[in-house]
C-alpha cells in the first residue's frame, strides 16, 4: 500500500489541496504564486500558515484556510484550492471573509480602521461565472455610480485555470495556469518563469520527502477508512438511502482525486456489483 500511495503522491498536480498546501507552506513558493496570480510583485512576511482552522465562537461553524500570509503593508492573503464546484462557493467566500474579519480586531476595539486589508483567492479548474475568464476580481462598487468604489480593503479573486482570454494575461500567468493543472517536469522546463521554476523545486521536495509521504499515506488511509466505514454501515443496515449515500461519497472522492468518468464507472461496477446502466445512473446523480 505504501508504494501505491507514494506513487499517487508523485502524480499529484498542484490543483490537489494536499500538494498545494504543503508546497505553499514555503515562504518563497507562496510569495511567487500570489505574485503570479495577481500579476504584481508581492513581498510576504514570515512563513505562511497552512490548513489554519478558525472559529470565532463555539456556536459558529469553523473555517479552514488552505494558506494564509501577510505582506509588508500588513495586507492578508488567504488562498483556497478547490477542485470541484460545490454550488456554494460564492457565499462560502463571503462567510470566510466575515470570519476572518471578525478575528482581526481585539475584544473591545472601537476603531474599525484597524482591520487589515485582505485578498481572498480561490483557484479552481472550472469557470464559476461562465464568462470564460481566467480571473474575476471583486471589490465593492456602487450600483448607481459604477466608478465609485467602497474601498473597504476587501478583495475577492476567483481564478479559473481553464480561461480563454489569453490576450489579457502575461505568458507567466498562462504558464502557471497550465502548470497548476498538469504539474510536470515538462511544463516547468517549458516556461522561462523563474517563479514557476522555484515553485516546481518546492513541489519536487514535497513529493520526494519521506515525511510528506507518510503524512499523505495517513491522510489517504483515513479517507479510505471513513469511506469504507460509511459504506459498511449502509450495507449492514440494508437501507437503499445509506447505500446511495455511500456510493455518492465514493464517486465524489474519486472525482476530487481527478479520476475520469470511465474510471469511476468501472470502479462502481466492480466495487458494488452494479450493472453499467446502474453505475451510470449513480454517476449522473452525483455530478448534477
Amino acid at each position: 500500500m505504501k508504494n501505491n500511495v507514494m506513487t499517487k503522491l508523485e502524480r499529484l498536480n498542484l490543483i490537489d489541496r494536499f500538494l498545494f498546501s504543503e508546497t505553499m507552506e514555503d515562504h518563497d513558493a507562496y510569495e511567487a504564486a500570489v505574485s503570479i496570480l495577481l500579476e504584481k510583485e508581492i513581498s510576504l512576511l514570515g512563513k505562511p500558515e497552512t490548513e489554519k482552522e478558525l472559529r470565532i465562537s463555539p456556536d459558529l461553524r469553523q473555517i479552514r484556510l488552505d494558506v494564509i500570509s501577510i505582506d509588508r503593508e500588513h495586507r492578508l492573503y488567504y488562498t483556497e484550492m478547490q477542485q470541484r464546484d460545490t454550488g456554494n462557493l460564492r457565499k462560502r467566500s463571503r462567510y470566510y471573509q466575515a470570519q476572518l474579519d471578525a478575528s482581526l480586531l481585539e475584544p473591545g476595539s472601537k476603531d474599525f480602521n484597524l482591520l487589515n486589508d485582505s485578498c481572498f483567492i480561490l483557484i479552481a479548474p472550472f469557470d464559476l461565472f461562465d464568462k470564460e475568464l481566467y480571473r474575476y476580481t471583486f471589490e465593492g462598487t456602487c450600483r448607481e455610480c459604477p466608478d465609485l468604489k467602497l474601498e473597504d480593503g476587501a478583495v475577492r479573486v476567483f481564478i479559473n485555470t481553464t480561461g480563454k482570454n489569453k490576450q489579457d494575461f502575461s505568458q507567466e500567468f498562462l504558464d502557471f495556469m497550465k502548470y497548476i493543472n498538469a504539474t510536470t517536469d515538462q511544463n516547468a522546463d517549458a516556461t522561462i518563469s523563474d517563479k514557476i521554476k522555484l515553485i516546481h523545486n518546492q513541489v519536487k521536495k514535497v513529493k520526494l520527502s519521506e515525511k510528506m509521504g507518510v503524512k499523505y499515506m495517513q491522510l489517504w488511509e483515513e479517507k479510505a477508512y471513513i469511506k469504507e466505514e460509511g459504506l459498511a454501515e449502509g450495507l449492514a443496515e440494508g437501507r437503499s438511502k445509506g447505500l446511495a449515500e455511500g456510493i455518492n461519497a465514493f464517486i465524489l472522492d474519486y472525482l476530487e482525486d481527478g479520476k475520469s468518468k470511465k474510471v469511476i464507472i468501472d470502479k462502481l461496477i466492480r466495487r458494488f456489483s452494479l450493472s453499467e446502466e446502474e453505475a451510470q445512473q449513480y454517476y449522473e446523480k452525483s455530478t448534477l
